[in-house]
C-alpha cells in the first residue's frame, strides 16, 4: 500500500463526502446531524480552539484525508476483499463504528448518534459507504492497478 496515494484518495473522498454533507443540509434533511458543528464545538470545549465553522472543517478534511487515508493504506493488505474498492467499503464501516461509538457519545449526540434520531446511523452509513467508494476507485486509479490488488 502506498500512504501517499492512500491520503490523496482520501482527500478526494472527503470533498465527494462533503459535498454530500452540505447538499443534506441545503436540502433541510436532518439539519441536527452536522458533523462541522459537531467537530467545531468539539474542539472549542476539549482544546480551546476559536468556536469557528473553519475549525471543523480543517479537522473533518485532516481525519478524512490524513487519519483514515494512512489508515487505510497501513491496514488495506490485511482487510477483506479482492478489490481496493471492497477493502474501503470495509475499511469505512469500520470508521463508521468507531464514529458511532466514540465520536458520537463525545460529541453528545450518544451512542451511534441516537439523541439525533433513528436516522443518524442511517444517514451517517450511507456517507460513510460514499467515502468507501471513493476511496477505493481513487486509491486503485492513482496506482495504475486494476480493480484487483496485488495480495
Amino acid at each position: 500500500m502506498n500512504i501517499s496515494k492512500s491520503i490523496i484518495a482520501g482527500f478526494v473522498a472527503t470533498i465527494v463526502l462533503s459535498v454530500l454533507m452540505v447538499m443534506k443540509m441545503k436540502m433541510g434533511l436532518m439539519p441536527e446531524l452536522n458533523a462541522i458543528k459537531m467537530m467545531t464545538t468539539m474542539a472549542h470545549g476539549m482544546m480551546g480552539t476559536p468556536a469557528n465553522p473553519l475549525v471543523g472543517w480543517v479537522m473533518h478534511f485532516m481525519i478524512g484525508s490524513v487519519l483514515w487515508g494512512t489508515s487505510f493504506a497501513l491496514s488495506g493488505e490485511s482487510l477483506p476483499g479482492s478489490s481496493y474498492v471492497t477493502k474501503a467499503l470495509f475499511f469505512s464501516v469500520l470508521a463508521w463504528l468507531l464514529m458511532m461509538i466514540m465520536v458520537m457519545p463525545m460529541a453528545g449526540a450518544g451512542f451511534f448518534g441516537l439523541s439525533l434520531g433513528m436516522m443518524a446511523p442511517v444517514m451517517t452509513l450511507i456517507l460513510h459507504l460514499v467515502y468507501g467508494t471513493v476511496l477505493g476507485l481513487v486509491y486503485s486509479k492513482l496506482l495504475g492497478s486494476s480493480e484487483h490488488t496485488e495480495a
